[in-house]
């Protein structure tokens, strides 16, 4: 496969690193520096969505006709690899990266016409209402109820992991509206203002000692049916061509660029020997054999950009970088950790705070290491448990 860049992609890229260079401030960079997480924090995510939104950038993978760039899957690549390069805060991706997909395939004009353009602007900022306690991968299981009662629903019930559910002020959720058939019929796909009286959300605090995620509380919230997307009763088609986003989200860009940072720390740490840790022949070789295997993941990337190309979606291919880039992810992690040796063990969260004078122990640059390493354990479950991805692509991608 030839991944050199044609002249246009070359020009593109030079384009996307001058942008990049002018619209970065100081307070952006060091932000993104200092993110531990999937979602950088979102005063300051929200203040890059908006510089995107004014040039025009914001919908990099949506088409022209929605808003979008109309970039080909290269372009898209580029301005992928290149905000990894220079540590862009990351933009929520609830919105753009999936219910604003699914608006676009199973949506109603009228919900079309008022949803994807406050998406693009950041006007709406969406959370996520698929998991439930004891109902998480087992997604079919959920029980989470909504009754018809004229015009509405009446829902009721709770929801778990809701990332980012005090910022936001609309969910996308699945809720039971029929329990006669199989656990995959009578699901629905609905869209929940968040204001709506009956909503309660209760923080979760990861072991890092983020407040990311959330348990969502509904008692008798009532919603619009007018706010179900695709048909009543059939909202485990809508969530799964959801989750094809979620799971099909490029890896490489961000893999790499792991994989640079640790070399940068390895270089400046030393080995028992006293040699640093790039010339430690055991240590070098675990990271060469992950670079070898992120390059699997970019090939790999590059084939399933082809079938969207040709199919508008990702297919059940998405749970193989979905299985792998999550992985490489904890694999990288767990180098990165060794790197620092005892300097991961003060969990230093004041010094990850922008602006923050607190005194670090030992290096800056160590300081969201094993806040990262905790956070992604969770990487192999979130958006469907590795497991289940392998049941996929035993299933759908080998024909097993």
């Amino acid at each position: 496969m030839d991944l050199s860049f044609k002249p246009e992609h070359e020009t593109f890229r030079d384009e996307v690193r001058k942008f990049l260079k002018d619209e970065l401030t100081e307070e952006l960079l060091e932000a993104g520096k200092l993110t531990a997480s999937v979602f950088s924090e979102v005063e300051f995510s929200s203040k890059w969505h908006k510089i995107l939104y004014k040039k025009g950038w914001i919908g990099a993978s949506w088409p022209e006709e929605y808003g979008g760039t109309g970039w080909d899957d290269m372009q898209r690549y580029i301005f992928r690899s290149e905000c990894a390069s220079a540590g862009t805060p990351s933009p929520t991706a609830m919105g753009l990266a999936m219910v604003g997909p699914v608006l676009m395939k199973h949506g109603t004009q009228k919900q079309k016409d008022f949803y994807l353009p406050r998406i693009l602007s950041g006007e709406d900022f969406w959370c996520q209402g698929y998991s439930e306690p004891g109902s998480g991968s087992d997604l079919a299981s959920l029980q989470c109820k909504a009754v018809r009662d004229g015009d509405h629903y009446l829902v009721n019930g709770t929801k778990i992991w809701t990332t980012h559910a005090q910022h936001a002020n609309r969910i996308f959720c699945l809720v039971r509206t029929d329990n006669s058939g199989k656990p995959q019929q009578g699901i629905t796909f609905i869209l929940i203002d968040m204001d709506t009286p009956g909503i309660e959300i209760k923080p979760i605090i990861t072991l890092a000692g983020d407040h990311e995620v959330n348990q969502t509380f509904f008692d008798d919230v009532k919603v619009p049916v007018e706010n179900v997307v695709g048909e009543e009763n059939d909202g485990w088609t809508v969530a799964k061509y959801l989750l094809e986003f979620e799971r099909g989200g490029g890896y490489a860009a961000s893999l790499q660029e792991q994989a640079r940072r640790i070399k940068s720390i390895a270089s400046k740490e030393r080995s028992d020997s006293g040699e640093s840790l790039l010339e430690d022949k055991n240590f070098s070789r675990a990271l060469n054999e992950v670079e070898i295997e992120v390059q699997a993941v970019l090939m790999t990337e590059h084939r399933i950009m082809s079938d969207i190309a040709e199919r508008g979606h990702p297919g059940p291919a998405s749970s193989i970088l979905k299985s792998r880039g999550s992985e490489l992810k904890q694999t990288l992690d767990e180098l990165a950790v060794t790197a620092m040796g005892y300097y991961t063990l003060p969990l230093q969260n004041e010094a990850r705070k922008l602006g923050s004078n607190f005194e670090v122990i030992g290096p800056d640059y160590g300081v969201t290491i094993y806040p990262q390493y905790l956070n992604n354990r969770a990487s192999t479950i979130y958006g469907g448990s590795n497991e289940i991805q392998k049941n996929i692509m035993a299933k759908f991608v080998l024909g097993l």
